[in-house]
């Protein structure tokens, strides 16, 4: 994880203020670099500027060091070209070849050696198109989750962007006529408009002519002869750029059920082949993770966003399979206080409760209940684990503490909905509560000392966990339910894992998602939609001789796999929204909606 500046003026070397140095260095708090550099206009042929004209560009990056032996600071340099690279992701392939220590200098190292080759026949024009074009299959060739900012000091341009699916951060916005700026995060103090780069290509902005103009026209798309636009898929009528950018997903298998059609079971081949290729995927993302710096002799290193329920229960349980047994698993449950929760709760006590107290309320949170619940089946599975589980109790007080900041975090977005999941992924992520281990029933403090965090946001997407896709087919069938994941699949680019990414990562923390893998979700693309969830049947398994239990169709392939490794339990898990879960939703009685937009 990293944390990424950049800023171009035409008038003046433009400073970095205090809270956005703060900002990225709390992202990225093992190393801080910045660099400053002056582009004479007339040292490049074919400019249309007055001669003698000083662009003057700024960068600055953190880094949070995650990948090889030690830590590479950040920009990146190319000596020969003078090149810079800001780099926040991780390449775990590249051309399908694992990318063994540190991905950001493998990526730059590919970036420069695709200058090196171009062709010294070719005239200006044609190696600045060639190099991009290199450059863009570099880019394409990454299976991970990345945003980037390279200047190309060979001809002038400044290219950047996110991966398809939108997993890191990058913002961008016009300060004035003369002044351009791209970040991983808002400072919160600064004039100007903000926007979320759109994770649908790469752009690249010609430094040589008319910047300002390039700057403007980047968020409609417009190839003009300062900025072209390269689209990560097939862009639709009215984009024509020279260049595309291959896909790298197939299409979403929409191929009917034939009307007799059998649904997998516990043992069928594909559930053992959902389990190889997602293993593979969480694999990837938590071996050789460095020792993060801590108090303790043997401090966690992958901590996991745990609400007990289905999908981050089977990515704790194949974890236990991938790391060696002394080394512990933090599972990071958090809940709040709401006071409009416990009010109506206090006016309704139940039979068993005298008095509503807070640390009830705390217990009586559904995700609470099914983290324990989970937590207990995994102390079952796999006794010989050492999981932590850590109760993340937030008081109302503390929520309204820490307001403004969660939502300068998660600027530009700005609703109701936004603030409730924001909240809940940046205490998690604080990771600070009260910790009871495998062996003890004892609760003290503690605060997690892994860096790295697994979600299992994606898996609803792909296997059709949400409400709304059950919704779907009962109103057109599985010709519905594919046009509903077809939608979902289209844009997973324009979730908000941006704004999650912003709010995580604050804590020196970075989130990783195995269900979003480029290969596992190839392979669960493929799949026929009644193998990943049979809305038609009646989803019930062979327990034993005399008891079957039901599962729902929801996500059901991977309610089977949970099922084949004995969490009988979180087999059966409902689907719940994050901020229900947690209590974040309504924390006033008001009548603001999800959609509406945050009060300050």
């Amino acid at each position: 994880m990293c944390g990424i500046y950049f800023s171009l003026s035409q008038t003046q070397q433009s400073p970095v203020n205090n809270q956005m140095v703060e900002l990225l260095s709390r992202r990225g708090p093992d190393s801080l670099k910045h660099l400053q550099r002056k582009i004479l206009v007339n040292g490049y042929p074919r400019s249309t500027q007055v001669q003698g004209q000083i662009t003057y560009l700024n960068f600055v990056s953190t880094v949070l060091s995650l990948r090889g032996s030690k830590v590479t600071t950040q920009p990146l340099v190319d000596e020969s070209l003078g090149s810079i690279l800001c780099w926040n992701g991780e390449a775990w392939k590249i051309d399908d070849q694992l990318v063994v220590g540190n991905d950001a200098q493998l990526v730059f190292n590919h970036m420069i050696q695709a200058f090196h080759l171009s062709s010294p026949n070719l005239s200006y024009l044609e190696a600045k198109t060639s190099t991009l074009l290199a450059l863009a299959n570099v880019l394409s060739a990454i299976s991970g989750p990345f945003s980037f900012l390279f200047y190309d000091a060979a001809f002038g341009r400044i290219i950047y962007g996110r991966d398809a699916l939108g997993r890191r951060s990058l913002l961008t916005k016009v300060v004035s006529a003369d002044e351009w700026v791209i970040a991983s995060i808002y400072d919160g103090c600064s004039s100007g408009k903000w926007e979320e780069v759109e994770a649908d290509g790469i752009y690249s902005i010609d430094l040589i002519t008319r910047t300002t103009e390039a700057s403007t026209n980047r968020a409609q798309g417009v190839d003009t002869s300062s900025t072209a636009f390269i689209p990560w898929v097939n862009p639709p009528t009215g984009r024509n750029p020279q260049i595309r950018l291959g896909k790298f997903l197939p299409a979403l298998n929409r191929i009917l059920p034939a009307r007799e059609h059998l649904r997998p079971e516990v043992d069928s081949d594909v559930v053992f082949d959902l389990e190889s290729i997602l293993r593979q995927s969480i694999a990837l993302r938590v071996n050789g993770v460095p020792q993060p710096p801590s108090d303790h002799k043997l401090p966690t290193r992958i901590g996991i966003l745990f609400s007990g329920g289905l999908d981050c229960t089977l990515l704790a349980r194949i974890v236990h399979d991938i790391l060696p047994r002394d080394s512990s698993i933090d599972l990071l449950n958090v809940v709040f206080e709401n006071p409009r929760v416990i009010a109506a709760a206090a006016s309704n006590l139940p039979l068993d409760v005298q008095a509503w107290t807070v640390e009830l309320a705390y217990s009586r949170c559904p995700d609470r209940i099914t983290g324990i619940s989970s937590y207990h089946e995994l102390l079952r599975v796999c006794p010989e684990r050492s999981w932590r589980m850590v109760y993340i109790n937030i008081p109302y007080t503390e929520y309204v503490e820490h307001r403004a900041q969660v939502i300068t975090l998660m600027h530009p977005h700005s609703t109701e909905m936004d603030l409730s999941i924001a909240y809940a992924l940046y205490f998690a992520a604080r990771g600070r509560g009260l910790v009871q281990c495998s062996d003890t029933t004892n609760l003290i403090p503690y605060e997690t000392p892994a860096r790295v965090l697994l979600s299992g946001i994606g898996a609803d997407e792909l296997f059709a966990g949400y409400t709304r896709h059950a919704t779907a087919f009962r109103r057109a069938g599985y010709a519905g339910l594919l046009d509903e994941l077809d939608i979902d699949y289209r844009r997973l680019g324009k979730r908000n894992l941006g704004r999650d990414d912003r709010v995580i990562s604050h804590w020196g923390k970075e989130a990783r998602y195995p269900y979003l893998d480029e290969d596992f979700l190839s392979w669960t693309l493929k799949q026929p939609v009644w193998i990943k969830c049979p809305f038609s049947q009646n989803a019930t398994i062979q327990e034993d001789i005399n008891n079957t239990i039901s599962l729902e169709p929801g996500k059901y392939l991977l309610r089977l796999l949970v099922r084949k490794l004995d969490m009988k339990g979180a087999a059966s898990e409902k689907k719940r929204a994050i901020q229900f879960g947690t209590r974040t939703a309504k924390m006033s009685s008001g009548k603001a909606g999800g959609t509406d937009a945050v009060v300050r």
